[in-house]
């Protein structure tokens, strides 16, 4: 059987690439930040077997997908996995599938990571499923400057961390300083019986929050997330430029829609994100995020056509 470049373009669209070399393909299960129950997974398992080669593989962006599905078998896999509530998916110039880091349980995490990815993959990989944007956009949500899901190399990153401010009437100057001691970036030193802080080296991490007895660094300190627009990495990087404000958790499924609106709006076909910001100016971005006019011109920015160079 003999494959157009029209049906492989068609199902790709559908969330199954053809395997190199094969006429086989790979069909990608996407959920909510790779969170799967035994359920699902033995549902994925048994597609596999059943329509696949009996493997699977895990995306970078924590999709299963299950590898060697013959063509002609696409529309039973894609009907036995909807059975069991899974879909195919996670291609295309929209929004990608979300990822997210085990923040919700990790000891260094400063917000609930996979709560959050899922208001957003509801809002934004479900909800605006259908609107298509210049390139593809990829949001990831980290909770904490650790970085491991990497949130600065996507169109729009999270990152938890803690908002706190350090109450030097307080500190008794330790010979030996809990904080000093336990904090990672090494912003933290005592200079003349005081201890000190060098903004420049802080992350927020959020790791020195109540190691000091007598609470010069609060023993409790406010989530609130950092906000990186435009990251992208492969044939070309471009680290993300982080917003100049802080936002709570409640608050960034807004910005990340204002983002996207003002994104859908100004980029050009096939630019990504960080290219239109440095053509446009980052301060022109956060001029449109300051104010509501992108949301209420929602309706408007989606009816338009892309831009065309």
């Amino acid at each position: 059987m003999s494959i157009t470049k029209e049906e492989i373009t068609i199902v790709k669209g559908r969330g199954f690439l053809l395997n190199r070399g094969t006429e086989f393909f790979s069909g990608r299960i996407v959920t909510v930040a790779g969170l799967f129950t035994p359920a699902e997974l033995h549902a994925i398992a048994e597609c596999a077997d059943k329509f696949g080669n009996g493997k699977v593989i895990f995306t970078s962006r924590l999709a299963a997908e299950i590898v060697g599905i013959p063509f002609d078998k696409i529309p039973e896999a894609e009907e036995f996995m909807a059975e069991r509530g899974l879909h195919f998916g996670g291609t295309g110039a929209k929004v990608r599938p979300i990822t997210a880091c085990k923040g919700t349980t990790c000891v260094y995490g400063n917000i609930d990571t996979q709560a959050l990815a899922k208001v957003i993959y509801d809002k934004f990989y479900i909800g605006m499923c259908e609107v298509k944007l210049p390139h593809k956009f990829k949001i990831g949500v980290g909770g904490c400057p650790n970085s491991c899901m990497k949130p600065s190399l996507n169109d729009v990153g999270i990152e938890g961390c803690k908002a706190f401010s350090f109450n030097s009437e307080l500190c008794r100057g330790c010979k030996k300083c809990a904080v000093a001691a336990n904090c990672p970036s090494k912003a933290v030193s005592v200079t003349e019986g005081k201890a000190v802080v060098d903004e420049s080296k802080c992350t927020k991490c959020g790791v020195c929050v109540g190691k000091c007895p007598f609470g010069a660094f609060p023993k409790e300190a406010t989530s609130v997330c950092r906000v990186f627009v435009g990251g992208t990495w492969g044939k070309t990087q471009r680290m993300g430029t982080r917003l100049s404000r802080v936002y709570s958790p409640e608050e960034v499924p807004e910005i990340i829609e204002k983002v996207m609106l003002w994104y859908k709006e100004n980029g050009y076909v096939k630019e990504r994100l960080g290219a239109a910001i440095d053509r446009l100016g980052v301060s022109t971005l956060e001029a449109a995020l300051a104010t509501d006019d992108l949301l209420l011109r929602k309706d408007e920015i989606l009816a338009k056509p892309l831009l065309e160079k």
